[in-house]
């Protein structure tokens, strides 16, 4: 797909409207020392620096804001996420406490603090007007970055949603399940192939032990298997292999996911494919790929006893919206 038609497909002029107030109503909110944490050139790598573990990062930290400054913070993520994904990274951050108990209780901890307010917001650029810009939420099995151009163009991705535990087993919230939905439709879809569809669906025995594309600053198309086109499914099938795809892009505000349905209803459905890895029953590892022509979805789940997901949304051309950035500066003659 070209720039331009790319470019096209993310005019969102409501959500580029929606996220530079709120940006902007973050940093005027912060003081000089907590800006100059939180505040990057749009310009240059770290704009591209990511990663799903508990690692130190860059931006600003919510355990070092006060309660108005939390509140900005949220609103701010709440302008790129549908009303159900906020409240699925809410509760991802939530249940860093469970996965802290777990630890103590098997005394497996110790490498890494479990603690809900390590998610780091940073801003790129100057939020609003016709420059680009854009902002980041990264912590812990919660990573979202936007890139913002002209004042109407706007890309969301790489999407990661993870959960450890996906399902807690112990305390007040025994029985919490995060992410369930992405396990289940996935299984429901390979259990209902017939058997020769399924032979060619499962791709491997063994499941990696985490996606394959990681945190790489681009996903290689060729990096995740191939598995059964879409093409060569039942009616049923088709239905489920597109719920679970807009499983994954309804997790974006509705108009940025509108934006992505329209892209890939417009590149067909039928090259898309659906490969799995691993065991089909539940509590053993497994994994699996959804490959589009312009879009990649990975998940796995097989650490810490099958309890232990990471899930992602990858566009090959636009992640940081590298192809809405060449249309932009294209268009604007911009050098």
């Amino acid at each position: 797909m070209t720039s331009t038609s790319q470019s096209l497909h993310s005019h969102a002029p409501a959500a580029a409207s929606r996220m530079g107030a709120a940006a902007s109503k973050f940093l005027d909110a912060l003081s000089t020392g907590q800006r100059e944490a939180a505040a990057f050139p749009f310009a240059g790598d770290e704009r591209y620096v990511w990663n799903y573990t508990p690692v130190t990062r860059n931006g600003l930290l919510i355990e070092e804001m006060d309660e108005g400054q939390r509140q900005a913070a949220w609103e701010l993520m709440a302008t790129g996420l549908s009303e159900s994904a906020n409240k699925t990274a809410h509760q991802i951050m939530s249940i860093e406490k469970e996965l802290g108990e777990s630890e103590k209780m098997e005394n497996s901890g110790g490498r890494w603090p479990r603690n809900t307010e390590l998610y780091w917001f940073s801003v790129f650029g100057e939020p609003g007007g016709s420059e680009a810009w854009g902002w980041r939420v990264g912590g812990h099995h919660v990573c979202l970055h936007y890139t913002i151009a002209n004042g109407e163009l706007v890309t969301s991705n790489p999407l990661f949603f993870g959960s450890n535990p996906a399902n807690v087993k112990h305390g007040d919230r025994d029985g919490l399940r995060t992410l369930g939905d992405e396990e289940d439709l996935a299984r429901d879809l390979l259990t209902g192939l017939r058997s020769d569809l399924k032979s060619v669906a499962v791709v491997d025995q063994e499941a990696p032990a985490d996606i394959l594309t990681k945190s790489y600053r681009s996903a290689d198309p060729d990096a995740a298997p191939v598995g059964l086109a879409y093409s060569r499914m039942d009616a049923d099938s088709r239905e489920q292999l597109i719920n679970l795809i807009r499983l994954y892009i309804n997790r974006s505000s509705d108009d940025l996911a509108g934006n992505v349905w329209s892209k890939i209803e417009s590149a067909g459905f039928d090259g898309i494919t659906f490969a799995w890895a691993g065991s089909a029953e539940r509590w053993q590892g497994h994994y699996y790929a959804i490959k589009g022509s312009e879009f990649l979805i990975e998940y796995d789940n097989t650490q810490n006893g099958a309890n232990h997901i990471h899930s992602v949304f990858r566009d090959y051309q636009n992640d940081f919206g590298e192809d809405l950035l060449a249309a932009h500066y294209e268009g604007s003659n911009h050098n």
